[in-house]
């Protein structure tokens, strides 16, 4: 399943105290890296440290949840598929990596067959095999082994009771190995989107005679240009070396430039861009995969064109929202819905989120990138600054002519584009149009699991949601789907819809394998939804991100909006 927040993915930022015009002049300063490094001379060899605020833990392909194989996983870990390590849009593109293709689909999508590369070795020279790429996803549903993504219990056959390759001896039957180099795979309904799943690292090849169950993150096996020579505090400090067996023949997207990665995190992320400021020693063959600049940060290399020139910007498909539960007055009234729609001030909170350099306000639920099926629309106008004639208008239509009292929940942590900086930019905006919002913090331990229960679901509240991979799929069906609706667990669906016609027709979309065709589709139901006003879009974020004055071939694509390590070189 989709998740609303991607681990390290972004570190928000709610400081309100810059002046907006710092901050228009830091998203105009400089080149802005996208792509390949000012010098791009790559070199082979060198030693690349990644500084890094949370550490990789349980290194363990079952258990990581981690698609497209950019990320520090992907440097041990070849999957079936993986994204084209490429910048920019084209990064979203899945491509073969194990395997010699992006898979055959049955006619109906259900079935999808995978033939491996001849050559490929693990790094201890053994051959990789169908076996292995089977045992390696049956092992991710064992629940001593949990942490990975769902979609693999509900989409293969007989998934839903299977207890993993340590309960059952028996594996799963709806993986196929009919010979060494080919796995196919059975699934419970049609899904065109299977090729993007292929890119989890539960489709990594595992070698069942070296498989220490729940000690294997200690020292996995390596299919990839790296192998794990040291791993500390569980994935706090490790180091990477090249693994002698892997072959570039077999790999054409990973570079691979350095010898030696060192990983070390735990750091705050203020010393982490300090370090990559400064750039002394190692430090200067240094980059980062979690760590977002600040509008404080910002606006110092607004007037550095040395730093500027090593800002990478990044894109990752996510959206923030305000969320209603139309189960809750008043909120059961399309009209008040409506209403806040038109009362948004998107500048104020694009502010709030530390400028234009940080995030662009949002009108569409889906990311403004094609790959998803982005389709322009905006069903409520509130121009830049909210449009308080119109909500007031439909706040009388809906019998509140001397406007509203409502109360909105949110994150209280600042560090959160869902906390408090978000919710005053909301309330105030809200002011003017006669709404009176009143503020219902809840720590940041406790808010999803308040705002994401069914139970105890406030009527609105702060929401984000960013796909597991580049698709409308996973980002509109966890929302839209009455199907997922959850009652005694974790609930994304916060309206609680349950419409049949939205079900058949995602039923429909999911069932196209031409990813162009389907991201159409997807455009055309966010734009349907959206005529209902289940959510508010306010904001998609923006990575800003620095690396080392050593740094060269940065690779920064759309799919997480994260540098490409296993593409970086150093001087």
């Amino acid at each position: 399943m989709s998740r609303s927040h991607i681990p390290g993915g972004l570190r928000a930022v709610s400081s309100v105290a810059l002046v907006s015009a710092i901050l228009v002049t830091v998203a105009a300063c400089g080149p802005k890296t996208t792509g390949s490094s000012a010098d791009a001379t790559a070199h082979q060899g060198g030693t690349l440290t990644v500084l890094d605020e949370n550490p990789q833990t349980d290194f363990d392909p079952a258990r990581l949840y981690t698609t497209g194989g950019g990320d520090v996983p992907g440097l041990v870990f070849r999957t079936l598929t993986t994204r084209a390590h490429v910048s920019g849009a084209a990064g979203t593109t899945v491509v073969p990596d194990l395997a010699t293709d992006t898979g055959e689909p049955s006619a109906n999508a259900t079935v999808w067959t995978y033939h491996l590369k001849p050559g490929l070795k693990f790094e201890d020279g053994t051959p990789i095999t169908s076996a292995d790429i089977k045992y390696g996803v049956e092992r991710s549903f064992a629940p001593d082994l949990s942490g990975g993504p769902s979609y693999l219990r509900d989409w293969l056959v007989g998934g839903a009771n299977y207890q993993g390759p340590y309960q059952n001896k028996q594996g799963l039957a709806s993986i196929a190995t009919p010979d060494a180099s080919t796995v196919v795979f059975h699934l419970t309904k049609s899904e065109g989107d299977f090729p993007y799943l292929a890119t989890m690292t539960q489709f990594s090849p595992v070698p069942q005679a070296k498989d220490t169950g729940a000690n294997y993150y200690k020292h996995p096996i390596s299919s990839g240009p790296y192998e794990v020579t040291e791993n500390q505090n569980n994935g706090t400090t490790m180091v990477f070396k090249r693994n002698p067996n892997w072959s570039a023949a077999t790999d054409t997207q990973r570079k691979a430039y350095p010898d030696v990665i060192d990983y070390d995190s735990g750091l705050d992320p203020a010393v982490i861009n300090q370090r990559l400021s400064t750039s002394s020693g190692s430090d200067a063959a240094a980059v980062t995969t979690d760590t977002n600049l600040g509008p404080s940060e910002l606006a110092q290399i607004a007037g550095n064109k040395s730093l500027a020139s090593r800002v990478g910007t990044g894109h990752f498909g996510e959206t923030y929202y305000i969320a209603f539960n139309p189960k809750v007055k008043p909120f059961d009234n399309p009209k008040v819905r409506e209403a806040i729609s038109y009362a948004i001030n998107r500048t104020a909170i694009v502010d709030a989120a530390g400028g234009s350099a940080l995030a662009t306000p949002a009108t569409t639920f889906l990311p403004e990138q094609a790959t998803f099926g982005y389709t322009p629309y905006d069903w409520f106008p509130a121009g830049a600054s909210g449009n308080a004639a119109q909500a007031k208008q439909l706040l009388a239509q809906a019998g509140y002519p001397n406007g509203i009292t409502v109360s909105l929940t949110h994150d209280a942590s600042d560090g959160s584009y869902t906390g408090p900086a978000i919710a005053t930019a909301v309330q105030a905006g809200l002011k003017a149009a006669g709404i009176t919002v009143k503020l219902n913090p809840v720590q940041d331990s406790d808010y999803s699991s308040v705002v994401n229960s069914v139970s105890s679901e406030p009527g609105m509240y702060l929401a984000s949601w960013g796909a597991d991979w580049p698709s409308g799929g996973p980002f509109l069906a966890p929302i839209f789907d009455g199907r997922q609706i959850v009652t005694n667990g974790t609930n994304f669906n916060n309206a609680q819809l349950n419409d049949p016609a939205v079900n058949a027709e995602i039923d429909r979309i999911n069932a196209i394998t031409d990813h162009a065709q389907a991201a159409a589709a997807w455009g055309a139901l966010d734009k349907k939804l959206g005529q209902d006003a289940y959510t508010v879009p306010l904001l998609h974020p923006v990575y800003e991100r620095l690396y080392g004055t050593d740094i060269r071939n940065v690779v920064i694509n759309d799919w997480d909006g994260r540098l490409d390590v296993s593409d970086v070189a150093v001087k």
